[in-house]
């Protein structure tokens, strides 16, 4: 078939595609409105269907399971009505561009051929029963992405089909016309990649699953393995192929997985942001989504002001060098190693024969049980029980205690004085509270002895009430004293003459005498936080979250062994993806050492077992145009081998000013040089927050449409953003400015991941500033790029 008739011959098969996609919008459409009517009548109607009746037990639970069944009913009506609206939109998005790819496969003993279209989401003829085009996700659609025309096969549930791929076509299709299409081998075609790729960006991240490649499609469909690391070059598309594998999931496994089951770990809530519409456009539901220290937060904000990832960094970049600074980051590296967790564990097993901390309980300003009748059941208990299960038996006892204790509270004076200070409507409680006592409606208070018992047994039980709320929650164990008698005495609870392995670093006395300075102020730094909780959690027993089947962490480079070890107990029964890129390793824990991954998730291993963990590397870069992927590769002469896609553009510029005068101005030309151009989002990479906030003050009075980036911000918008780099992280920019990345600001080995990570947000363009000399890690950037000012 010649080129002209294969063109109109897929272009004929384009037009009754669509006209297809045309009626199942028609149907979504009349489907989404009836069941929009249905949910706006139940929620109208909600209160009419339930009859509200208190009058007594039985009452209020027929009246409770009313409202649940009314409430399960509207639930399951309103899932109707997004799932309605979600397929509606799915399909809007097929009319557009309904595939983009086709293979002709021909199954082994078969003698015709199968003509399969691969799209977002599978089109069925309902009258035939054939598929127009069928889901990226299919098991048969996998031979688009890891095959070549010739032999192949591919995995199905009944087991392998086999047989031979005789053609493997590519489309653009756009506003439903084929644009482009041509014939390709096992690679995904480049000139797909090099229009989507060159395209300008915007402030979400994009779905391409047209442009999936075979290594990129091994992580997606992996579902043998426990765990799943991918060390991925910077641009390789690691957030993006893990959002597809969350979506690939969800579809292979929808009869038991949704999307709550699921739970996400980005590096910030801005990063949450721009990931938000990624699973949507595949046609699933967004996961949970979280970050590392807003869970910190949750656990332990009410009892400390808690350091953040970011403070601890600026802390580190700002005070290197001064008195004290090493003895900090030596603090950060042993409390972040899995040498820590080792003796945290070991702590935890001697308190079982001596050194537990309790809070007294007390009860208007005297103590009701002292921390040492805790202390001395605790230990009677028999020594083989298991120290969480021990913590529960304090508890169960704490609370019979109690409740012993409030039958002689209730003969006390202020008892007596508290009830005659009862209101109307407590007395009518308690007035209530006899009658249903009595099973007799018309009782009255006509004994004074009954009376006086029932109110002080009233008064007692509420004023008892945050006592008891204080045993249940555990609060009667000292855990921040427990923590404080690790670190002041490590050597007497957790180690012995015999624990080599265990060894503390030289600077641990000064380590402990800042840790407890800091808790003494009510302040907890990142690298306690983590041991804290764990600790917490082998004392208590840890808030497992077993309904989560799948964890996925990005940026995972940057949490250390310990907070690994962490998770591991958080998650006990899910899988897990981690997502990382080690010469992106800018966390304070991390020393400059080259590291190509399989040692920084050494503890992984041993966590869950070599046979369980699958390591995979993606070393080509989409991101960047060639010439940038080239020189930000060069930045790190040790750093994970980078093969750059060959998309040509500009080279890097570096650009020397005189001064911060002239950076400014400098600056701002190079900004409205690149608007006028056209350019979509331009992001100027500051080293850090406080950086960041100087440029601010200077540039945003010429710049008003700026837009300041903190920890705190949750969303951005495509034009000029002022980010530090460490926020950078994950995003990308048409555009990137270095403010200053001068021999000054990028020295320290510590600090050359720093500026790579900063580099390689850059899409098209990137231009670098500095004062004075630049600095010594673009030493290899060519003269004849350079420019003074």
């Amino acid at each position: 078939m010649t080129q002209d008739a294969a063109w109109w011959e897929e272009q004929h098969r384009l037009k009754l595609v669509l006209n297809e996609v045309r009626k199942l919008i028609e149907r979504s459409e009349e489907l989404s409105e009836q069941r929009k009517s249905t949910v706006t009548e139940a929620r109208k109607d909600f209160w009419d269907d339930i009859t509200v009746n208190l009058a007594n037990p039985d009452d209020i639970m027929e009246t409770y399971t009313s409202i649940t069944q009314q409430s399960m009913m509207l639930a399951g009506q309103e899932r109707s009505l997004q799932h309605a609206e979600n397929t509606r939109y799915r399909l809007l998005r097929m009319y557009n561009s309904p595939y983009f790819g086709r293979i002709d496969f021909t199954e082994k003993g078969s003698s015709g051929t199968e003509k399969i279209y691969i799209g977002i989401a599978s089109v069925l003829d309902e009258q035939t029963q054939t598929y127009w085009v069928y889901d990226w996700r299919a098991p048969v659609s996998s031979l688009f992405y890891d095959y070549s025309p010739g032999p192949a096969n591919y995995e199905t549930p009944m087991g392998t089909i086999s047989g031979t791929l005789d053609l493997k076509r590519q489309f653009m299709i756009r506003g439903g016309e084929i644009k482009a299409m041509f014939n390709t081998g096992i690679t995904i075609g480049d000139e797909v990649l090099q229009h989507i790729l060159g395209q300008r960006t915007d402030d979400h991240m994009k779905s391409i699953v047209a442009t999936i490649q075979k290594e990129q499609n091994q992580i997606i469909r992996d579902d043998r393995h426990r765990v799943l690391i991918v060390q991925g070059a910077a641009g390789s598309g690691k957030t993006s192929v893990a959002l597809q594998r969350v979506a690939y999931l969800l579809y292979k496994h929808r009869q038991t997985l949704n999307s709550d089951n699921m739970v996400l770990f980005s590096p910030n809530a801005l990063f949450n942001s721009y990931i938000s519409s990624v699973l949507p456009e595949l046609g699933e539901a967004n996961m949970q989504q979280t970050t590392y220290q807003d869970y910190l937060q949750l656990r332990l904000g009410s009892q400390f002001q808690v350091e953040d990832a970011y403070e601890q960094m600026e802390a580190m970049l700002h005070t290197y060098g001064d008195p004290g600074d090493e003895i900090r980051r030596s603090s950060i590296r042993f409390k972040s190693s899995k040498a820590f967790v080792d003796i945290i564990e070991k702590y935890a097993r001697g308190l079982e024969s001596q050194g537990m901390r309790f809070n007294d309980l007390v009860f208007r300003g005297r103590v009701l049980i002292g921390k040492q009748q805790m202390a001395n059941y605790f230990y009677s208990l028999d020594g083989s029980i298991k120290l969480s299960i021990k913590i529960h038996l304090v508890k169960e006892w704490l609370l019979k205690e109690l409740k012993r204790l409030a039958k002689e509270e209730r003969m006390k004076p202020w008892v007596k004085e508290e009830i005659e200070l009862l209101d109307k409507e407590v007395y009518q409680q308690a007035y209530n509270a006899l009658r249903k006592q009595k099973g007799d409606r018309e009782t009255a208070f006509d004994d004074a002895k009954q009376e006086a018992l029932l109110l002080s047994k009233y008064v007692v039980h509420e004023k008892f009430k945050p006592l008891r709320e204080k045993i249940k929650q555990l609060r009667f164990i000292s855990a921040a004293a427990l923590y404080r008698q690790l670190i002041s005495d490590v050597s007497r609870f957790a180690l012995t003459a015999g624990d080599k392995e265990l060894e503390l670093p030289p600077e641990w006395e000064e380590i402990g005498r800042l840790t407890l300075e800091q808790m003494d102020r009510g302040r907890l730094t990142y690298e306690d936080a983590t041991p804290f909780l764990y600790l917490t959690g082998l004392i208590e027993g840890f808030p497992s979250y077993n309904t989560v089947r799948h964890v996925i962490i990005d940026e995972a480079q940057d949490y250390s062994p310990f907070q690994l070890v962490f998770l591991n107990r958080l998650f006990p029964w899910a899988k897990m993806t981690l997502l990382g890129d080690f010469n992106q390793a800018i966390s304070a824990h991390h020393t400059a050492e080259a590291d190509h991954g399989m040692a920084g998730y050494e503890v992984i291993y041993d966590l869950y077992g070599p046979e369980q963990v699958e390591f995979i590397r993606l070393v080509r870069s989409y991101r960047s145009t060639k010439e940038i992927a080239e020189f930000t590769k060069a930045i790190l002469p040790f750093g994970e081998p980078v093969e750059p896609f060959s998309r040509s553009g500009e080279p890097p510029k570096l650009i020397a000013v005189s001064d911060h005068a002239m950076l400014t101005d400098v600056l701002l030309g190079e900004v409205k040089r690149l608007q006028t151009s056209g350019i979509g989002t331009i992001a100027i990479i500051c080293k850090t927050a406080r950086e960041t906030r100087d440029a601010y003050d200077k540039l945003s009075s010429q710049l008003p449409q700026l837009q300041w980036i903190t920890k705190e911000t949750r969303l951005f918008h495509a034009g000029v953003v002022l980010i530090p780099v460490y926020l950078a992280k994950g995003l990308e920019f048409d555009a990137v400015l270095i403010y200053n990345a001068s021999a000054e600001h990028y020295y320290r080995e510590v600090e050359r991941k720093l500026l790579y990570t900063a580099c390689t947000r850059a899409m098209h363009k990137l231009t670098i500033f500095h004062t004075g000399q630049p600095s010594p890690f673009l030493s290899h950037h060519h003269e004849k790029s350079k420019r003074t000012l």
